[in-house]
């Protein structure tokens, strides 16, 4: 038995924007086809656009893979893509083996017939015979906890239960990949808790799993592979950690202000801040740092004019303004005169604590006064803090504990 159990290869998907288009263009393709020609399918035509485009990977027996992405990205129709429910125009999708999906609530639903009526159905679109169905009938209903609700048609039923119904079947009819959208959200906590166990444990018998949410916590921890997603292109396809990065940096880049870097020509000149960067605790150049960890912070001068008791400033700006500060004067630092050259101003942070967030920063330099300003860069570098692999919440405190 090949261990290969999806195989997806430069697939896309297109869709029309209005319904209108979308019928006649289906409506040709249909008649195209009719006549043994081809669909019009590799190209785009008036007021179509690309939902999926190019989009390649694999999975085998075992893997999880996450999908993560923006709204409209294009994660639920690959999804989609993969149990079958839309075809490609563009590429190929290989699928060996049952497919198990949780794609749209009440999805496959009959809302007129009971939850029992409907385990029957669903089951069956799943691939199951009515023997097996009855089998596993019991740990159905018993995974649901839909209550006395079983026998009530699902139109009375709130997402939530459609949501546990639902689940229970996918994950009962022994798929070998189960393919699962953000609606697990839509359930109550306890229950989210309760799926996320049963797909560690059907992992653990081989299978694949392929897991959409928003959330870089259900990512991180419960798949080993991300696929990122943007505007129906992959921009990344790797190791969870490194793809919530990517995810994370676009994501708070987009919502910050612009850089400003207008400076206030009533400076002395002495001294021109020549550059800011940022490294991680291996002196390694960053952009990019998870809270809690080292940060150092590189600013580069050139000094023209001797600067007495000079004064260097660093500060950092997010959504909410001025954030934090690291200021050589309010440290109750002084330090020598800084004369003509090239010099290296070096700020060490044992662990950087600041909220998940991208942040504006500005650098100064002083002589004598923190108003006696030689030169400052207001706004003229961007550092983005994503959150911690090991850690809940937007920043990481250290913390010791003590079991008596």
């Amino acid at each position: 038995m090949s261990d290969l159990l999806i195989q997806c290869e430069n697939a896309g998907k297109k869709f029309a924007k209005s319904l209108n288009r979308s019928m006649l263009y289906g409506f040709t393709d249909i008649v195209r086809g009719s006549f043994g020609m081809f669909p019009d399918s590799d190209r785009l035509r008036k007021d179509e656009f690309w939902a999926v485009q190019d989009v390649s990977f694999s999975i085998n027996r075992g893997e999880t893979l996450g999908l993560i992405g923006p709204n409209g990205s294009g994660k639920t129709t690959l999804l989609k893509m993969l149990n079958g429910i839309f075809l490609p125009d563009r590429g190929r999708i290989t699928v060996n083996g049952k497919v198990g999906a949780l794609i749209q609530v009440g999805a496959g639903f009959h809302p007129m017939l009971s939850g029992r009526e409907n385990i029957y159905i669903n089951g069956a679109i799943l691939g199951m015979s009515k023997k097996e169905i009855d089998r596993k009938f019991d740990a159905i209903v018993n995974f649901a906890d839909i209550g006395d609700f079983l026998d009530a048609p699902v139109r009375h039923y709130s997402s939530g239960m459609y949501v546990r119904l639902g689940f229970a079947i996918a994950v009962h009819c022994e798929p070998d990949v189960l393919l699962v959208d953000e609606i697990l959200a839509v359930g109550d906590r306890d229950f989210s808790i309760k799926c996320y166990q049963k797909m560690h444990q059907i992992r653990q018998s081989g299978v694949a799993i392929i897991l959409v949410s928003h959330s870089e916590y259900v990512i991180r921890e419960y798949t080993e592979q991300c696929l990122y997603l943007d505007a129906g292109k992959s921009k990344f396809l790797g190791n969870s950690d490194e793809g919530i990065s990517s995810y994370i940096k676009d994501v708070v880049s987009k919502k910050n202000p612009a850089i400003n870097s207008e400076k206030p020509n009533a400076l002395s000149k002495k001294a021109v801040i020549k550059s800011l960067h940022f490294e991680d605790g291996t002196n390694n150049v960053v952009d990019y740092l998870e809270t809690g960890n080292a940060l150092n912070l590189i600013m580069e001068l050139e000094v023209k004019e001797k600067v007495l008791k000079p004064i260097y400033s660093i500060n950092f700006y997010g959504d909410n303004g001025f954030l934090y500060c690291a200021n050589s004067f309010y440290d109750g630092l002084e330090f020598n005169e800084l004369l003509p050259g090239k010099h290296i101003v070096k700020v060490a942070i044992p662990q950087l604590h600041l909220p998940v967030d991208q942040y504006v920063c500005s650098t100064m330099v002083a002589e004598e006064s923190p108003v006696n300003v030689v030169d400052c860069e207001y706004q003229s570098y961007r550092f983005t803090v994503g959150r911690a692999k090991n850690a809940r919440g937007s920043v990481k405190l250290p913390a010791q504990w003590n079991i008596n």
